[in-house]
């Protein structure tokens, strides 16, 4: 099978919806759209130039961090895999959507910004014992949108999936 990977860089239009799946695994969707605009030489003006929707889907760890952070109206920028997706409605017709299983998902910093919340940073402030897992962050559950930095603000978490960063445990 072939992997058409792409980045979108557009704004959320419908809710974050998390569903659980009979398999136990967890599954978040919402829907982007990106506006593509020209240049219009006559009228020296950008103009519109058509709008591109699609659905993205979030996996394992990604659910978390786009739960906790992504909200509808957020400017965004999402990379992954895009696919087809063919349906019939209801009503016979025949649909085609298409849909993005995201890698990766983050605000676009070129219309908000974001504050970095690492690890450390998070467990000093709890005065929590720190310890080195060397596996995660603990940041992506602490990440919010728009926590103290206004409506347009993102918080993101900023640790690999490999970090040696220390994690605050709870005693």
């Amino acid at each position: 099978m072939y992997e058409a990977m792409a980045t979108v860089i557009g704004t959320v239009v419908t809710h974050p919806t998390k569903r659980d799946l009979h398999t136990g695994e967890q599954v978040l969707t919402f829907r982007v759209a990106s506006n593509s605009r020209r240049y219009d030489q006559a009228s020296g003006e950008w103009v519109d130039n058509g709008t591109l929707f699609l659905t993205v889907s979030c996996w394992r760890r990604l659910v978390i961090g786009v739960d906790a952070s992504i909200k509808r109206g957020d400017p965004v920028v999402v990379y992954g895999q895009l696919r087809s997706h063919e349906y019939r409605t209801k009503d016979g017709v025949e649909r085609r959507d298409l849909e993005m299983r995201a890698s990766a998902v983050g605000p676009d910093l070129t219309r908000c910004t974001a504050r970095i919340v690492r690890a450390s940073e998070t467990a000093s402030e709890s005065g929590g014992v720190i310890r080195n897992t060397g596996a995660g962050s603990s940041a992506e559950d602490d990440a919010r949108v728009g926590h103290g930095l206004g409506d347009t603000a993102a918080t993101v978490p900023s640790a690999s999936t490999r970090s040696a960063e220390p994690e605050s445990v709870r005693a």
